[in-house]
């Protein structure tokens, strides 16, 4: 039987166990998850937080993370600026970025969610509107939503993904797993 965990990575967290490339130690997956033979199931930005799901199960772990079986992935995102909807529309059509086009990505505006407090906080900006997106993604590009978001002049803030497939990170404090 698989073995799946949910994980809410906070914010500044690496998505691997181990880090080997920076002088200074920055907090990795194992800081965490002392569980033996598990493995990320895609990667979540270093600046992201939200939903990782970790398997010893090779087969779900590919077919989590590969474009060809377009798992849904629903994230959150609070932007700079005040969209509107209709400023949504090259996002749900399928917006270009420099890698080729994106598929479109169902999104929507939503009240701002009761999420967890982020440390450190946003920098808040009272000349400055923000506003909170939903957006479903069925690839999982290099830093997808921040750069889709950027090309129609609404750049991140805040990105938490908040599910992958069937499972969500509801239920979890940053830094927290459970076994699905």
């Amino acid at each position: 039987m698989a073995r799946v965990i949910l994980f809410n990575k906070p914010f500044g967290v690496l998505s691997q166990f181990t880090d080997v490339k920076s002088p200074s130690p920055r907090p990795t997956l194992s800081a965490f998850i002392d569980v033996p033979s598990v493995y990320p199931a895609g990667r979540l930005d270093r600046d992201s937080e939200g939903l990782m799901v970790l398997t010893d199960d090779g087969a779900l772990q590919a077919q989590l993370s590969s474009p060809r079986h377009k798992t849904a992935k629903r994230y959150l995102a609070q932007v700079e600026g005040a969209p509107e909807e209709a400023d949504l529309e090259p996002l749900r059509r399928g917006i270009a970025l420099k890698d080729g086009p994106c598929r479109p990505a169902p999104c929507r505006l939503i009240e701002p969610p009761a999420l967890w407090e982020r440390d450190p906080p946003v920098r808040f900006r009272k000349s400055v509107p923000d506003r909170w997106l939903q957006i479903e993604l069925t690839e999982g590009r290099n830093r997808q939503v921040r750069r889709m978001c950027a090309a129609i002049g609404f750049p991140v803030l805040r990105l938490v993904r908040w599910r992958l497939g069937d499972w969500s990170v509801e239920g979890l404090a940053p830094g927290e797993w459970r076994e699905a």
